[in-house]
């Protein structure tokens, strides 16, 4: 019962600091991601006895659900704070990070893992797929701000797009390894073409349909019918948080990707009507929940770097983690950003910014669900190492890197 409490209190204090982070991060411009980490850390060493230690590997359907709620919490907040009108025109910059970054990252960090690290074939597969998506939970520091801000500054954009885009993009590959790890499904072109019909092009459909549906539905609702019925307060934030359960729920029940799902919900109602200020309650209850959840989140993670989660790691899988952060992130990010009329520093920082977070642990989370990978407590040490690198390495950079960026190429526009 002591332990509960002493729990309880953590968790309290853990929230309630949050409150203060925003004005911390302005004033030093180090990330709070860093801070609640060194004090997960902390606790593990300070109360060793009384802070239960949660293993990822043994506790997985806890780290599995948790970082699931999480993610879809983060995807839904970013889609609201989206202020640019969809076109494949005004949209390429993300559509190039999900597709041509993505792809190359997940190609070249498969390489490395089977031939340098002599991963398996599915594991490496796994552990390049979970790595590849920019996190949207702990890219708070480069995303853009509030709905209806009027504010044209590309690489927030470009990285708050991509974030909320391709958690749900990087599933089939995850899927693939899933698919590898139990059958042989790599040298069939059967089992090839099943996955590409059934995890590429009917859970991506399943996945826009029923976001898009779902979207307009709620706009309807919300800003028609709760308009001239007088049934819905539109200062009601948790509405937010209810659609994209919902919406989840529905997607996941007929076996969509419920991450894109949610965030083709919330570009579609952020744009049923752009310019009304419920959408700014929707993203601050939508903030404030992910928020909480963040600082427990980071919290667990830091217990879990103390409590033994690098222990499997070799110099080799060290060197993996800091190419994939250092080189193959950026290289990736400067080819499919090419063609583009970015001033060559706006690519540079979109490229470099690419966080690695919960979107991670979940993913690994659901494949060893799924089924065993050879290495998993290895692949777990990796992920644990590559996404400690990122708290720390763009946390003491992001908010120094985008106030620099932001005063050099934003601009005002209207909303559209």
């Amino acid at each position: 019962m002591e332990h509960y409490l002493l729990i309880i209190l953590i968790i309290g204090f853990a929230m309630l600091g949050m409150a203060w982070m925003p004005v911390f991060t302005k004033r030093t411009g180090i990330s709070y991601s860093i801070i609640y980490t060194l004090i997960g850390v902390g606790l593990y060493f300070l109360l060793p006895k009384s802070v239960p230690l949660i293993d990822p590997f043994t506790d997985n359907n806890l780290t599995l659900h948790f970082s699931e709620i999480l993610v879809i919490i983060s995807i839904m907040g970013s889609g609201i704070k989206i202020d640019r009108h969809f076109s494949f025109r005004t949209w390429q910059l993300p559509i190039r990070l999900i597709s041509i970054t993505m792809i190359l990252s997940i190609g070249m960090a498969f390489l490395l893992g089977y031939y340098f690290l002599g991963l398996a074939l599915p594991s490496a597969l796994l552990l390049a797929s979970l790595l590849a998506p920019t996190d949207p939970v702990l890219a708070a520091d480069i995303q853009v701000g509030p709905p209806n801000t009027g504010r044209k500054f590309n690489v927030k954009f470009a990285l708050t797009a991509e974030s909320g885009l391709n958690d749900g993009f990087a599933f089939p590959f995850v899927w693939l390894a899933i698919a590898i790890a139990i059958t042989s499904t790599a040298s069939h072109p059967a089992g090839l073409l099943h996955w590409f019909l059934y995890d590429v092009i009917y859970k991506f459909a399943a996945g826009l349909l029923i976001g898009f549906l779902t979207g307009r539905l709620s706009g309807w609702l919300l800003f028609r019918f709760s308009k001239q019925q007088d049934v819905i307060g539109l200062n009601a934030g948790f509405v937010a948080f209810s659609l994209c359960l919902i919406v989840y729920g529905i997607c996941e029940l007929f076996h969509g990707y419920g991450f894109v799902s949610v965030f083709i919900l919330a570009i579609t109602l952020r744009h049923y009507n752009k310019e009304h200020e419920y959408h700014q309650y929707l993203s601050s209850f939508t903030e404030q929940i992910e928020k909480m959840l963040i600082a427990v989140f980071l919290l667990y993670f830091g217990s879990v770097i103390a409590g033994g989660a690098l222990q499997p790691l070799t110099w080799q899988m060290m060197l993996f983690s800091l190419l994939f952060i250092f080189a193959i992130r950026p290289i990736t990010g400067l080819i499919g950003l090419q063609a583009t009329s970015l001033h060559r520093i706006e690519k540079a920082g979109i490229s470099f910014f690419g966080i690695r977070g919960v979107g991670s642990v979940y993913y690994l989370a659901f494949a060893l669900k799924e089924t065993a990978f050879p290495a998993a407590r290895e692949i777990w040490a990796i992920t644990c190492f590559t996404i400690l690198i990122s708290i720390v390495i763009h946390g003491l950079s992001a908010t120094k890197s985008m106030n620099f960026l932001e005063k050099r190429f934003s601009g005002k526009v209207r909303v559209r």
